[in-house]
């Protein structure tokens, strides 16, 4: 076997259906082994980010909604998203004024250029860990959502993600990366004060 990974290789592209915020291209194609492949791909026209706020006291705020795609109600961390060709930084204050009314002055990136589901689309995702929350004037909220908040110990929150509680696959890596994180000593002291405080 080659130590050289074998590409796919493209014959042909069509596309299917697009819209503002994504477009589906079937590929007619050639797998790595040879065989020929009818492949669909989701490019979203928008990064993925996320926030995990931290309060002093270790909480964290969550979002609740109810999403179209499974018509289940979901728990998450405040997200959002932009132009791939935005600064995702920006968004995320934007999306943590947005969805909780607070600003922060602690930043720490958590993920960068992350794949949330690599099989079927090529969306991009980037998150940042947030401490030293304050009030802020809230940007408006999307007209379509209908946001309710729930601030709840950041142990907590893992929990949920463990346990099937919170199903939001960008919110369980934004935990449980920075509970890693938490327990291999790499927070800054004053988000590591506040992730110990949350414990439960």
């Amino acid at each position: 076997m080659s130590d050289k990974p074998i590409s796919w290789r493209i014959n042909s592209a069509r596309t299917v259906y697009e819209n503002p915020w994504l477009r589906l291209r079937e590929y007619d194609a050639t797998a790595p082994t040879g065989a020929p492949a009818s492949y669909g791909l989701v490019s979203f026209r928008n990064l993925a980010v996320g926030v995990l706020p931290l309060e002093p006291d270790g909480t964290t705020w969550l979002v609740g909604q109810m999403r179209f795609t499974f018509g289940q109600y979901s728990w998450e961390l405040p997200e959002g998203g932009c132009p791939v060709d935005s600064d995702p930084f920006d968004t995320a204050e934007r999306e943590l004024s947005e969805e909780t009314g607070m600003k922060a002055s602690g930043w720490l990136p958590l993920m960068e250029n992350v794949h949330l589901s690599n099989s079927v689309t090529d969306e991009r995702a980037f998150a940042w860990l947030c401490w030293d929350l304050s009030p802020c004037d809230a940007h408006a909220a999307d007209d379509v959502e209908d946001l309710a908040l729930r601030r709840v110990p950041v142990g907590q929150a893992v929990h949920m993600a463990v346990n099937g509680e919170i199903t939001d696959a960008f919110s369980l890596a934004m935990l449980l990366k920075a509970d890693h994180l938490w327990r291999t000593g790499q927070l800054p002291a004053q988000a590591d004060a506040a992730f110990k405080a949350g414990q439960v």
